[in-house]
């Protein structure tokens, strides 16, 4: 809407300028300005470098947990906005988004734990993944639609967190927590030791790191004819690590690895049974670690925004408008020769890899993997960000996630003191416990159904709206 309108005075005169995504010198620097100051976010932190300079001068530095919330706002706002490709811009309806996103989450995780492919790798690797069983859940669209392929998108909700839960569990630790390795970026060996020991008696390794931005990935194996040895690690001042073990096909525990990231003396020392032969290894290499939260942040919304502008760009080519004429109206569309089974099929595949990408991100982001994380609840929740954010515009999945996340995490958290003060005796035949529990969701689904009242095209229509009416100022009218 607002893209297609110029300011008053300001012409195209070629058709690169008629086709650019921001069509003015003054829409690129606040484009680069919003996207720096998002960059600046970890740094202004108390944990951050400008943070606590800031909080040395008598200047408030941002709270913590800013940098977790963007990212998450960031990770949801990747998921949302494949649903708005699907349901926005195609008019297709899918109630089994998080169990997409939790195939992404879980194939990173195992193309991770059990290739031993890198994080970098394994996140498109994995949203790949995700799309290609999309598009087995969206052949059903050649013959339903509505609410009824609604019906078929919801029976992935429940068959995709029953395969993950039951016949991959070997994989997936089905129920229990999956734990993700750290995303790093590995370079060359440094320090590689081997001893052999045919007596059984203890053997160990020391190292030193040195001050480094660098982290130290330190692989300890063994290899024996017997039991495995115990294999431990501790620093010079005797403190054990928390350390995560390597197994083999047996699930029989054959050594260790680790995050060596402060200076310090590392001590490596394998105990082996009485007379055991076996052979310890340990390699160390330098590696760039981006299990920090800060520093996960820095992958998070680069990616996010790179997403944002493939969709965007998706949406003005050939692809996205045969997406909308499908949309408005799927007869007319295939009378003009668009192939609309086709273009239903890439829709869904690209909804899928959105929510696969944002599932991977997650993985690595949180370190650790629950399917129940992945539910009918949250893919309603997506539904509701996009509604809210406004279906069919760029900006809905930003808005809609970033609405959604603030009224959940602040709004409402800061509005149950106040109304648990007094409506338990404004309201004396509910029991308290009852009326306590019911708060949140019910101010949830207030909040919505009033927004939904007030706003019904959602928070993106009007901000064009907004746009339009500064744009063509002062004939606003």
């Amino acid at each position: 809407m607002a893209a297609s309108i110029r300011p008053s005075g300001v012409f195209d005169t070629q058709y690169t300028q008629d086709i650019a995504l921001n069509r003015t010198r003054g829409e690129k620097r606040q484009m680069w300005l919003a996207f720096g100051l998002l960059l600046l976010v970890p740094l202004l932190t108390i944990e951050g470098p400008i943070g606590a300079w800031l909080n040395s001068i008598q200047i408030g530095a941002l709270p913590t947990l800013w940098v977790g919330l963007i990212s998450r706002i960031a990770i949801y706002a990747i998921a949302v906005q494949g649903l708005n490709m699907l349901m926005g811009y195609t008019g297709q309806i899918s109630l089994g988004h998080a169990a997409f996103m939790g195939i992404g989450a879980y194939s990173a995780a195992v193309m991770a734990r059990e290739l031993g492919l890198p994080f970098w790798v394994a996140v498109p690797l994995a949203a790949l993944f995700t799309g290609v069983i999309g598009l087995l859940f969206g052949i059903p669209s050649l013959r339903v639609k509505g609410f009824y392929l609604a019906m078929a998108t919801l029976a992935a909700q429940f068959i995709i967190p029953w395969v993950l839960r039951y016949p991959l569990e070997p994989l997936t630790n089905g129920s229990r927590p999956l734990e993700v390795p750290a995303p790093l970026i590995e370079f060359s060996s440094y320090s590689d030791y081997s001893a052999s020991v045919t007596n059984g008696t203890p053997s160990s390794y020391i190292f030193q790191r040195n001050p480094s931005f660098l982290s130290d990935v330190v692989r300890v194996t063994t290899v024996s004819s017997g039991a495995a040895p115990r294999v431990s690690v501790s620093t010079r001042s005797g403190q054990t690590l928390l350390t995560t073990p390597l197994t083999d096909g047996q699930d029989n525990v054959i050594g260790l690895q680790f995050i060596a990231s402060g200076e310090d003396i590392y001590i490596i020392t394998a105990e082996p049974a009485a007379d055991t032969l076996y052979r310890l290894d340990v390699r160390v290499n330098q590696a760039v670690n981006f299990s920090q939260q800060n520093a996960m942040y820095y992958i998070i919304v680069p990616v996010s925004v790179l997403m944002f502008l493939v969709a965007r760009n998706i949406i003005r080519s050939r692809v996205g408008r045969a997406f909308i004429s499908i949309r408005d109206n799927d007869l007319a569309a295939e009378l003009l020769g668009i192939n609309v089974f086709s273009y239903k099929l890439q829709a869904f595949f690209l909804s899928s890899l959105y929510a696969g990408l944002a599932g991977a991100l997650w993985a690595f982001d949180t370190g650790t993997l629950s399917i129940d994380k992945f539910t009918l609840t949250l893919s309603i929740e997506f539904l509701a960000m996009l509604v809210i954010g406004g279906a069919g515009f760029p900006l809905g999945a930003v808005m809609g996630v970033t609405f959604i996340s603030l009224l959940s995490q602040y709004l409402i958290p800061a509005l149950l003191p106040v109304l648990n003060s007094f409506l338990p005796a404004l309201l004396p035949f509910i029991n308290a416990v009852n009326l306590q529990a019911a708060l949140s969701p019910t101010l949830f689904g207030l909040a919505i159904a009033l927004f939904l009242i007030i706003e019904p095209r959602g928070l993106a229509y009007r901000w064009e709206i907004l746009k339009i009416a500064w744009k063509i100022r002062p004939y606003a009218y």
